[in-house]
């Protein structure tokens, strides 16, 4: 725990405009300030692909970035919405403006269902 899971349009690496990097270290960092949780306990999956916006599925104008962080219960509401603004502020501020490409974002801070488990070997 956490759980993050970030999926974005394949187009933003190819064209060098994600930083994946610098963003998963400064997410990682504000998963910690903001929702107390460990560094050694953040785990990130990022997971890159073809995406479609509207009716534009062949169209590579529209590149989308949507961001899943699931937590153990027993954050606060406000404690969630704070996380999940600073989420999109990072992508801003990781993900470059590329010229004929128009960047949708998005985050959702959700608990984890009382059945989750892991394991680690």
């Amino acid at each position: 725990m956490p759980q993050i899971t970030v999926d974005y349009t394949a187009v933003l690496t190819d064209e060098g405009a994600f930083d994946t990097g610098g963003f998963v270290r400064a997410l990682h960092e504000a998963v910690v300030e903001i929702a107390a949780a460990k560094p050694e306990a953040c785990k990130t999956m990022f997971r890159d692909g073809y995406s479609a916006y509207g009716y534009n599925a062949m169209d590579q104008s529209d590149a989308l970035v949507h961001v899943t962080i699931a937590l153990l219960a027993g954050r606060t509401e406000e404690t969630k919405a704070k996380l999940t603004e600073a989420v999109l502020e990072l992508v801003r501020s990781h993900v470059t403006p590329t010229d004929g490409i128009t960047l949708h974002a998005s985050a959702e801070v959700r608990e984890l269902d009382p059945s989750y488990r892991k394991y680690e070997g």
